[in-house]
C-alpha cells in the first residue's frame, strides 16, 4: 500500500490527456501545479459553494495569488436541487458580468455538484473556455472530478443534460476531507467500493475489512484508497472518452440509484447512498440471472451495509420501473444494467425481465428494513 508522497495519474484522453494530482496538502501548493498547465493564463474563475469557500477559500486564493493568478470566486447554491440549467445560466451571467474571456479559466472547487455544474458551465460558455477540478468531497475525488463527464439534471431524471469536456488538470487534497461529515464521508466511500466491484478486488477486500473512522484517521491509507479509485477510472475513461459499452461499466449502481434520487426529489439521499443501494440491487439482479454466486452477493451487499446505516428504500416499486425506462443509458426503451460477475468483474446485460428488478427493489426494503430505520 502506498505512503505519503504525491500520486500523479495520467488520464490519457485521446487529444486532452491530463493528470490528476493527489497529494495531502496540495491545496496550498494549486497555485504552482496550476501554474505548470496554465502558464500564459491570468485570469482564474472558481466556482464554488459557501460551505467550501468558508473553510478552505482563503487557503486557495492565497496559493494562487502567490503563483501570479488573479482570481474571483463565483458561488452557486450548495445540494443537488441546484444542479440544473437555471444555476449554470446565472454562473454564466456571473462571468459574463466579470469581463471573463476565452483566455479565462474555470476553477471548479467543490464536491460532485459543483464539479458537474461548472463542467457544464466551461463547456458552453463562448463555445468552451478552459477547466480545472479541486474536488473537495470524497465522491467528488474519487470519480466525479475524473472523466469529464459534465451535466445538471431534469425534473425527469439525472444528469439528463450534459456534455463530455476534459479539464486541463485535476488537483486532489485528501486533507480536505477532514471537514466533512460522517455521512458525507461515507457517501464517496460507496464510490470507491464501486471500483472495487467493477475492476480492483485488492481494494475491494480492503473496504470490506476496514473501518470508516479508522480509515479517516489514517492519511496514507486514504490517499491509496483515492489513487486506486483514480487509477481504474482514468483507465477505463482513457479506453472510452465518450461513455460506449466499456465506459458503462462505471454506472455499476447508478442504474437503480439514480431511479431512488430522482424519485424522493433529490432530498432522501446523497448521491453515493444512492449508489450504494443500487450497487446492492444490481448484485441482486446478477444472482437472479445466475450470474454471481451467492457468496460473492453476500459480501458486496455486507461490504456496503458494513459502512453505517444508509437512508431507507421507501420508492414504490412501479415508480422505480418507470423512472428507470427514462435513464439516459436506456436504448431503444432497453434497460441496461451494470452486473458483477464475481467481485472484480461486472458484465452489460440487457433486457433483465421486469418481475427481477421488482424483486431487487423488494430486496433493498428488507434490507432497509432490518437496518432499523
Amino acid at each position: 500500500m502506498a505512503g505519503h508522497g504525491t500520486v500523479r495519474v495520467r488520464v490519457a484522453v485521446p487529444q486532452h490527456p491530463y493528470e490528476a494530482v493527489i497529494g495531502n496538502h496540495l491545496l496550498e501548493r494549486a497555485g504552482a501545479q496550476l501554474r505548470k498547465v496554465l502558464d500564459d493564463r491570468e485570469h482564474l474563475f472558481v466556482v464554488t459553494a459557501l460551505p467550501v469557500r468558508r473553510r478552505w477559500g482563503k487557503k486557495l486564493m492565497d496559493s494562487l495569488a502567490a503563483a501570479g493568478f488573479k482570481a474571483k470566486f463565483i458561488e452557486m447554491p450548495a445540494g443537488e436541487r441546484h444542479k440544473k440549467l437555471a444555476t449554470v445560466e446565472a454562473l454564466a451571467e456571473n462571468l459574463a458580468k466579470r469581463d471573463a474571456d476565452r483566455n479565462g479559466v474555470v476553477v471548479a472547487f467543490g464536491g460532485g455538484v459543483v464539479g458537474d455544474t461548472a463542467g457544464l458551465l466551461a463547456s458552453l460558455y463562448m463555445r468552451g473556455v478552459d477547466l480545472a477540478h479541486i474536488p473537495t468531497t470524497l465522491l467528488a475525488q474519487v470519480d466525479a472530478s475524473i472523466g469529464g463527464k459534465t451535466g445538471v439534471n431534469l425534473s425527469s431524471g439525472k444528469n439528463l443534460l450534459g456534455t463530455f469536456h476534459q479539464p486541463r488538470v485535476v488537483l486532489i487534497d485528501p486533507l480536505v476531507l477532514s471537514t466533512l461529515s460522517d455521512r458525507q464521508f461515507r457517501a464517496g466511500l460507496y464510490e470507491a467500493l464501486k471500483y472495487g466491484v467493477i475492476g480492483n478486488r485488492i481494494l475491494f477486500e480492503y473496504l470490506e475489512k476496514t473501518r470508516v473512522k479508522t480509515l479517516r484517521q489514517n492519511a496514507a491509507e486514504l490517499q491509496w484508497v483515492i489513487a486506486e479509485s483514480v487509477k481504474l477510472k482514468a483507465k477505463v475513461v482513457a479506453a472510452d472518452e465518450r461513455e460506449g459499452d466499456l465506459r458503462r461499466v462505471l454506472n455499476f449502481g447508478h442504474t437503480i440509484g439514480h431511479a431512488l434520487e430522482v424519485e424522493s426529489r433529490y432530498r432522501r439521499f446523497l448521491h453515493g447512498e444512492a449508489v450504494a443501494w443500487g450497487m446492492i440491487a444490481a448484485a441482486y439482479i446478477a444472482a437472479a440471472l445466475g450470474k454471481l454466486d451467492q457468496n460473492e452477493l453476500d459480501r458486496i451487499s455486507n461490504a456496503v451495509l458494513s459502512f453505517g446505516s444508509l437512508p431507507g428504500v421507501t420508492a414504490r416499486r412501479e415508480s422505480i420501473l418507470r423512472l428507470l425506462k427514462r435513464d439516459k443509458k436506456t436504448r431503444n426503451a432497453v434497460i441496461h444494467f451494470v452486473v458483477p460477475t464475481r467481485i472484480g468483474s461486472v458484465e452489460v446485460v440487457r433486457d433483465v425481465p421486469p418481475a427481477i428488478v421488482l424483486q431487487a427493489v423488494d430486496e433493498m426494503k428488507r434490507l432497509s428494513g432490518r437496518q432499523g430505520r
